[in-house]
């Protein structure tokens, strides 16, 4: 009978770890970022280190939240899904109250907090797959089987794009529909089902791109941006100059003549350009490496807490993932004329206050994801030694319920079946 209680407390007591391989790919991207920040900016404003410091603040900063978010477990976070979902609503809008919004160059995209500006929709991004992740949990079996379910998110998201469309943020209106839409059909979305909406959705956003003429120029000069180098397609030409100038090994860190006033916004939208001119075709294959490390390991750790029912954990996973993913490739693609300019920065290397910090929020989810579930197979693995040792002898098995990662679930199919009524796992009982 004493074994009871040790067992428990060592049950209770196991922790996890944060995957290395994931946090590796975060120091790495980090800290070159810090480099080309430092690199890229030394020309940019009277003091040539002004970028850098206020790039190291705000990654110690992101850092300190990073931290605070492994520290909290998942479950608390899902309970305050619909006030991180109420957070996102009240962010976009407070853009447009007097004297709390700002408004750079026509944008209202900021609001003062007194030390520096916050880009709302940075935030937004990630209460939003907050939320995303939940509601995916809670209505897994139905989003599959019912039209209702599947456009309650959709709804959402739409009335998101139309506030940041009001600002406007085109870029990031697009990029927050992908990421629905990915984590839609991540979560078991009916495909048929997801096709209608997405064939009345493509046209609006094809017509939202042409109204406006700003969007108009940037689309003719990115399919020839020569044909006029110093007007619509200066920021493209350059770009494409500085990457042409590295070849294979770069001019050397340092080195980059295009960030000496030629090239715009050079420590954000298109610092990797500099990256290009300065590391050469190597230094581009490394941070694409780096990200695709990042991503790929992502949605490795969120298919495996799938596995083990862990679903909202895995949901999250594949959300970040499909940000990041997404959005490292659309500002890696504009870099290198491959996608008309959209004003995203390079994850965790781009200078930016707000992207900086969310993004490292975003990478405390991952590491706490990977933490939670490295413990969960401890624990299962724990489990099952103990039901192993136990034998024939009912004193000495943990009397609590068995985890659910062990339990042997019924087969389900995907489609419409997934509407009858949810069959809960049956545990085997230890003779």
């Amino acid at each position: 009978m004493n074994d009871t209680p040790r067992q428990a407390t060592r049950l209770e007591a196991i922790g996890g770890r944060f995957d290395p391989w994931l946090l590796g790919a975060m120091l790495a991207l980090a800290s070159l970022g810090v480099v080309m920040v430092a690199s890229a900016s030394i020309y940019q404003h009277g003091n040539p280190f002004y970028y850098l410091v206020r790039h190291g603040m705000f990654l110690v900063a992101g850092a300190g939240l990073a931290w605070w978010v492994t520290r909290t477990e998942l479950k608390s976070i899902e309970a305050r899904n619909h006030l991180l979902l109420l957070g996102c609503m009240v962010l976009l809008l407070l853009v447009f109250v007097p004297g709390l919004g700002v408004s750079v160059k026509g944008a209202h995209r900021w609001i003062n907090l007194g030390v520096s500006n916050f880009q709302v929709v940075e935030a937004v991004k990630v209460f939003f797959i907050v939320w995303l992740a939940s509601y995916l949990v809670r209505f897994r079996d139905e989003v599959n089987a019912t039209w209702a379910a599947m456009l309650k998110p959709l709804g959402v998201v739409v009335v998101l794009v139309a506030l940041l469309l009001m600002q406007p943020d085109f870029g990031s209106s697009s990029l927050l529909l992908a990421i629905t839409a990915g984590m839609l059909v991540l979560g078991g979305v009916n495909m048929p089902r997801m096709f209608g909406p997405v064939l009345v959705g493509l046209p609006i956003l094809a017509v939202i791109a042409i109204a406006e003429p700003y969007r108009m120029r940037r689309l003719t000069s990115f399919s020839d941006p020569w044909a006029d180098p110093f007007g619509s397609g200066y920021q493209l030409t350059n770009a494409l100059m500085a990457i042409g100038r590295g070849e294979w090994g770069g001019i050397g860190l340092g080195g980059s003549v295009l960030k000496l006033n030629y090239l715009p916004e050079v420590h954000t939208d298109f610092i990797f350009s500099v990256i290009g001119e300065e590391l050469g075709f190597v230094g581009v294959c490394l941070v694409v490496a780096l990200y695709a490390l990042l991503v790929g390991r992502a949605f490795v750790i969120g298919l495996r807490c799938v596995e083990m029912r862990r679903h909202f954990a895995g949901y999250i996973a594949f959300g970040v993932a499909l940000w990041i993913g997404m959005q490292s490739f659309v500002s890696m693609g504009v870099n290198l004329g491959l996608l008309p300019t959209k004003g995203l920065t390079l994850p965790l290397i781009s200078s930016g206050g707000s992207s900086i910090l969310m993004t490292c929020v975003a990478m405390g989810l991952l590491l706490r994801v990977s933490y939670e579930l490295e413990r969960t197979q401890r624990q299962v693995a724990l489990r099952g030694e103990v039901i192993q040792g136990a034998g024939d002898s009912p004193a000495s098995v943990d009397p609590r319920p068995v985890p659910a990662a062990t339990a042997s679930f019924p087969q389900t199919l995907r489609g419409t079946s997934r509407l009858q009524q949810r069959v809960e796992p049956t545990f085997e009982r230890i003779a």
